[in-house]
């Protein structure tokens, strides 16, 4: 399987959906939620892009950089790069529905073991999207995490419970999810969360917690404060409220102010590897890839999201020997190029 044909295989079972596009952009796409767009305009999705676009790298080639480690830990586990499968649900209304939720994700949790990480698993309206999930972590022996919505508290605590079970290596709220209408519709409402009540959170499980959805310092500082694991800095690609900033626009001053309290992991527009090193060197210990997952799974099942995550890995390696980086510890703000 090559990369052309993976695409062209994706573009034919997600036609109407999404358009495989040349550049993931959201131009093409915008406003369309349920869907693969950003919401309204679009304007938030498209700043994913420009955030990252926006910054440079220093070339260095006098260096001992020959041969890059890629490998990272992260909640006990090894992990052969710092690039992971992003949370994703709504085969049937997002992505068309070729496939089922369970063999979507199924795909994206074997594709990411088999590249050596993890992929995380969402939640939804339908019971079966976070199900389907856990069932996938539950077969690759625990290898994934699990993604909650904003529900009401006790809901949150059952399925925390449901992925202790299946031995899931962390489990986390995507606290950005709170104003997620089609949730309420189904009579399954969310909505924001104070600090107390995810201490509450926090303590009701023994495995590392995560809050998905942070955009800004204080929020950042409230969730250290509240006992998380880590953070994840993400506008929910964009499709949760329009006119946000790009999440490598907000990273280095989340970073500035938890880095080293609370592990940072970011999303928002990561299509290479060259990206992935951006966000690393902004202060990220980890990314989150969804969209170009998305078009790996439908175009060549498992094998297709590992081409995916291999070649991003693959060009995060070359990135680094070009800018002189042996370790992702290495990897920080020097890489960037300032005017």
């Amino acid at each position: 399987m090559d990369l052309k044909s993976l695409r062209t295989e994706a573009k034919e079972k997600l036609k109407g959906y999404c358009r495989v596009c040349p550049v993931c952009d959201g131009r093409a796409c915008a406003g369309e939620v349920p869907g693969m767009g950003g919401t309204g305009t679009g304007v938030s999705f498209r700043n994913n892009l420009i955030a990252l676009a926006a910054y440079q790298l220093n070339m260095r080639t006098l260096h001992n950089a020959k041969d890059p480690n890629t490998e990272i830990e992260l909640f006990g586990c090894k992990l052969s790069s710092p690039i992971m499968a992003a949370p994703m649900t709504g085969t049937p209304y997002n992505m068309g529905g070729s496939l089922s939720e369970k063999e979507f994700i199924s795909m994206i949790v074997s594709g990411s073991k088999e590249a050596g990480t993890f992929g995380w698993t969402g939640d939804g309206a339908d019971p079966a999207m976070y199900n389907s999930g856990l069932e996938a972590i539950s077969f690759e022996q625990g290898h994934g995490i699990p993604i909650i919505k904003p529900r009401e508290q006790k809901v949150i605590i059952e399925c925390i419970r449901q992925a202790e079970k299946v031995g899931a290596k962390a489990v986390g709220v995507d606290i950005d999810g709170a104003g997620l209408v089609t949730m309420a519709l189904k009579g399954q409402p969310v909505g924001p969360k104070t600090k107390a009540e995810i201490k509450e959170l926090v303590a009701a499980t023994h495995l590392p917690f995560i809050l998905k959805g942070i955009m800004t310092v204080d929020e950042a500082e409230a969730a250290v404060e509240a006992g998380v694991s880590a953070i994840v800095v993400s506008n929910h690609g964009g499709r949760i409220l329009d006119f946000t900033p790009g999440a490598a626009e907000v990273l280095p001053s989340i970073a500035a102010a938890v880095k080293g309290k609370v592990k940072i992991i970011a999303d928002g527009g990561i299509r290479t590897g060259v990206d992935v090193l951006k966000l690393l060197a902004l202060g990220a210990d980890a990314v989150l890839v969804g969209r170009p997952l998305v078009v790996g799974a439908f175009g060549g099942q498992t094998e297709g999201v590992k081409l995916i995550l291999d070649k991003m890995s693959s060009e995060l390696k070359q990135a680094m020997i070009l800018t002189g980086c042996n370790t992702i510890k290495e990897i920080n703000e020097n890489v960037l190029y300032r005017a």
